[in-house]
């Protein structure tokens, strides 16, 4: 009743490839797109923007372009924190050395950039797959960290970089709305993207690989060229989500603020979230964030505060127990429980 398909019929292939064929499912995005851009400016305060919005949709950012690799591409990487510090250090520089350059386009050209390292970092993918891909990505952390220390010219010969006054068009970002309605909608026109992307011919691709790569390569799938693409477009995705996280969340950054912690954080999202799913990339960057929020407000509202220690080891102990939870009772994570939610509702109030 609440939510059927019964009675909508398509008559054109354009309706039936539609992103959201279900008239639900439209009414839904629309709702959710209005809460986001005109009733959270509306109502948020300083904190929920800073502490929870910016950094929330930047991470989700990150998180879509990992899954993308990932997910879709059976690519394992841990290295999601160097190709983001590709992407903000590049659109530091490019900010700093060419005048008149336009924010969105240092953010863009930045992830550009951080696909073109992603790309180099992608070739061992030809002959390595799994755990040892996963070494390799690693490696690609560890040197990143090592050259943005080590070499000064990438921070202008500073200990810390420090973002540029922040005007779009001609508008300064002087405000923590404005700074989360550009960030909203970055994350928005590239979540959609990733979407059509993925349903798409090289999405199809891309999974052909994932589910057995020798077949795909059988049937005329040029192996080289679709890893390395997945490679690309998922360093371009955490190459502007840096650029956000610094320029937008930061204001000043340390080449340690991207180091192996940031990788690991973003891939238990994917985890969480469900793996092969953009919508999972929401969940997952939403569960994480919602977490130490509970873990840190609930004993406070009950009368029993914790420490700040005592907070942080829970956090571990609790995101330990969940993923190793999702990875044996439900390994595509949130997003399979929201698909299992909304078949129950197709079939309700019938017995199942």
């Amino acid at each position: 009743m609440f939510y059927r398909e019964n009675g909508q019929f398509k008559t054109s292939y354009e309706a039936d490839q539609a992103l959201f064929p279900i008239r639900q499912d439209r009414i839904a995005m629309l709702v959710i797109l209005f809460a986001a851009f005109v009733v959270v400016p509306l109502t948020a305060t300083e904190y929920v923007y800073t502490g929870i919005l910016i950094p929330f949709l930047v991470l989700t950012l990150a998180t879509i372009g990992l899954n993308l690799l990932t997910g879709y591409c059976g690519q394992v990487s841990l290295g999601t924190g160097a190709f983001m510090a590709v992407g903000a250090y590049a659109a530091y520089n490019l900010v700093l050395r060419v005048p008149g350059l336009n924010l969105l386009a240092a953010m863009l050209l930045g992830g550009g950039i951080s696909a073109l390292v992603g790309v180099l970092f992608g070739l061992p993918s030809l002959r390595i797959k799994g755990f040892y891909l996963a070494v390799a990505t690693l490696a690609a952390q560890f040197f990143m960290d090592w050259l943005f220390i080590r070499i000064k010219w990438f921070t202008n010969y500073a200990t810390n970089a420090t973002a540029p006054k922040l005007i779009f068009f001609g508008v300064p970002l002087d405000s923590a709305g404005r700074r989360y309605l550009f960030t909203l909608a970055i994350v928005v026109v590239l979540a959609l993207a990733a979407k059509n992307l993925v349903r798409g011919a090289i999405g199809r691709r891309w999974m052909a690989v994932r589910d057995m790569d020798i077949a795909a390569e059988i049937i005329g799938i040029r192996l080289l060229r679709t890893k390395l693409l997945a490679f690309a477009v998922s360093s371009f995705y955490c190459g502007v989500a840096g650029a956000l996280w610094a320029f937008v969340h930061l204001g000043a950054w340390e080449p340690l603020t991207f180091d192996v912690n940031r990788s690991f954080q973003v891939l238990f999202m994917v985890i969480i979230g469900g793996v092969g799913s953009i919508l999972g990339s929401f969940l997952g960057a939403a569960f994480i964030f919602a977490v130490p929020i509970l873990i840190n407000q609930v004993p406070a509202a009950l009368g029993v505060p914790i420490s700040t220690a005592l907070s942080s080891n829970l956090e571990s102990m609790v995101f330990g127990a969940l993923i190793i939870f999702f990875l044996i009772a439900e390994p595509h994570g949130l997003a399979r429980l929201w698909q299992l939610g909304k078949e129950k509702l197709r079939l309700w109030p019938l017995p199942h």
